[in-house]
């Protein structure tokens, strides 16, 4: 008989490092120190990300050298996933790893210049973040060096939510659409995201990086973790989950059906396909490609689709290198 544990507490794990779960207590105070952890041998392989909802026993005091231990996991609301790149496989297959749990809002932070933006990896935040049912947010940065038409337009059909952000803005309108909830920021290095958590969490000291002359990003945050808002209003001012910087985010386990689902400008266009149709750019039958070339969706969006759908499969590269798109190219690279 496993003991029930009815004296655990709630807990929420906002930072994980080498098999220790760094945790605050539901309703501990906003100064309170954090509880450390480690998982019980009970829950056998069950694996514990930052999101988390746990019970913890033990001492939860959060004093120096006190250890508690993670007992239960809360079932999860929501978990975003990625699969990891090409060359990180298992026997099984490509590695599925968990970026957090129990989100509710994916911002896909992306800089309008310096690197540019790439509309392809856009594309796939968005279908995982649909895949997840979790609600996205485009956070465009760097809006003082390069206007944001080209990239609003791109996605003008999907009437998707975003904020403009430079160094002399407010951060209030992200704010309001953070307040309240646990929010997950994904970004290519570079595009200024540890930039932003220091302005919407001053005593976050995230690292902040610079550009290369090639026009990548240089890695700077190295790990998951979940950082409290500043209060607004004296109500509880939410949750971000700042992700280090990645350069693919990739979708071998969101199925060939959903992955449409990063795409509603075309779903209308399937409708004349015929049955079984793969929508890939060889099918003379698709009704993707006469949807498209009757003005219905913008081209670039059928391609994107197409490419993610043939990455998927493994016939192509997930994403280009940089040296091989132009640099006022939106709409390439993934």
């Amino acid at each position: 008989m496993r003991p029930r544990h009815a004296d655990a507490v709630e807990g929420f794990v906002i930072a994980v490092d080498r098999g220790r779960y760094t945790c605050v207590l539901a309703d501990a105070r906003l100064d309170a120190s954090p509880v450390t952890a480690m998982r019980a041998r009970e829950l056998g392989r069950k694996s514990v990300v930052v999101g988390d909802r746990v019970g913890l026993v033990g001492d939860t005091s959060g004093a120096p050298g006190a250890l508690a231990r993670i007992v239960r996991i809360a079932d999860r609301r929501s978990v975003l996933r990625r699969t990891a790149e090409d060359d990180a496989t298992t026997a099984e297959g490509r590695l599925e790893r968990v970026v957090v749990a129990n989100a509710d809002q994916l911002v896909i932070v992306s800089a309008l210049a310096d690197p540019p933006p790439r509309t392809g990896f856009i594309d796939r935040c968005l279908v995982a973040a649909y895949d997840a049912d979790i609600e996205p947010l485009l956070c465009l940065t760097k809006a003082d060096l390069a206007g944001p038409e080209e990239v609003l337009g791109y996605y003008a059909e999907l009437r998707l939510p975003y904020v403009l952000t430079c160094p002399d803005s407010t951060l209030d309108a992200l704010c309001g659409l953070l307040a309240g909830r646990i929010s997950v920021l994904v970004g290519h290095s570079g595009v200024g995201k540890s930039t932003l958590v220091n302005r919407l969490v001053p005593d976050a000291a995230r690292t902040v990086g610079q550009v290369s002359a090639i026009g990548r990003g240089r890695h700077t945050s190295t790990s998951v973790v979940a950082l409290r808002l500043p209060p607004v209003d004296g109500e509880a001012g939410g949750w971000i989950v700042d992700t280090p910087g990645i350069r693919s985010f990739g979708l071998a386990h969101v199925s060939a059906d959903s992955l449409l689902h990063g795409f509603p400008d075309l779903t209308e266009g399937t409708a004349d396909c015929p049955a079984n149709c793969p929508h890939t750019a060889g099918e003379p039958d698709c009704g993707l490609s006469t949807w498209v070339a009757t003005g219905h969706a913008d081209p670039r969006r059928l391609a994107s689709y197409r490419r993610l759908l043939a990455s998927r499969a493994g016939e192509s590269e997930p994403y280009a290198k940089p040296s091989s798109r132009k640099p006022d190219d939106p709409t390439a690279g993934a």
